[in-house]
């Protein structure tokens, strides 16, 4: 399964190339690639659907670029540079109006995570607001806890804030604190955490299954993050995942997005930490 370790750097300058270079020398075939880019914890999943779709529709190369982010992906598709988007966020009122066009495909749980081997399983929402102000500074066998943190506007922080006004304001607190460790996108902050010794912080689901990380989540007060506890609303934090089409985007893009939610899409989506909404057709 390949990664995507790019820089936000990285993905700007993607995302700058597919602006400028015609869409016929993108890739072979013309009209028939669908170029798909966006959030970055939605890709790997994207791989495996990829091949799923080809075998169904040959005459269609599906292309998944780096990731660009949510934003960067729904820009490329109102340019025109991507078929297809993968947004963790839904679309602003601004983007309907230049001819965005969301459908929720799935949905994961949002978890906190450690790295494999930790002797930490389990966190209370409490103890997680500690650890985030500062307060809580060691595991149980005092090894240091290492906090990675998103930039304040990514999905992820605000997901986190989102949680309780006592994690809001604790998620501002740790953001004002110099000499913190933050990631500015999900294929880094997967990284940090299995890389930094003590490192805890928050991931999805699916990304950690679908690029097989080697993280643990962690029970939060006492649900584990699984996708039937999430789907009897035992488990009550999920992050959204929207397929994006603009005005430019190709029918291919559109065949790929009604795939998502087919039968054979839905098991890939189930096997990758994707829990597929009900009516979703």
């Amino acid at each position: 399964m390949p990664t995507f370790r790019r820089s936000t750097i990285a993905a700007g300058i993607v995302l700058a190339s597919l602006c400028i270079v015609p869409r016929l020398l993108i890739a072979a075939g013309g009209a028939r690639t669908i170029v798909v880019g966006g959030t970055g914890c939605a890709l790997a999943a994207m791989e495996d659907m990829a091949q799923g779709f080809q075998k169904k529709h040959p005459e269609f190369t599906v292309k998944i670029i780096p990731s660009l982010g949510s934003g960067g992906g729904i820009k490329g598709v109102l340019a025109g540079s991507l078929d297809l988007a993968l947004s963790a966020r839904p679309l602003t009122d601004r983007e309907k109006s230049q001819g965005a066009s969301a459908k929720e495909y799935a949905r994961t749980p949002f978890i906190f995570v450690v790295a494999k081997g930790s002797q930490t399983h389990a966190v209370t929402l409490q103890q997680a607001v500690s650890i985030y102000a500062g307060d809580m500074r060691e595991w149980p066998d005092h090894t240091p806890i290492r906090l990675v943190l998103r930039p304040e506007a990514d999905t992820d922080s605000v997901l986190l804030k989102a949680m309780s006004p006592a994690m809001e304001q604790a998620v501002r607190t740790a953001l004002s604190r110099d000499g913190m460790l933050v990631a500015i996108t999900d294929q880094e902050n997967a990284d940090m955490l299995v890389k930094v010794n003590g490192a805890f912080g928050a991931a999805s689901l699916a990304q950690i299954v679908s690029e097989k990380r080697q993280l643990l989540p962690l029970s939060l007060d006492g649900v584990a993050p699984s996708l039937t506890a999430l789907a009897r609303g035992a488990y009550p934090y999920y992050k959204f995942f929207y397929a994006i089409t603009g005005p430019r985007s190709n029918a291919g893009a559109r065949l790929f997005v009604d795939f998502l939610s087919s039968a054979e899409g839905r098991t890939i989506l189930a096997k990758t930490g994707h829990l597929v909404p009900r009516g979703a057709r």
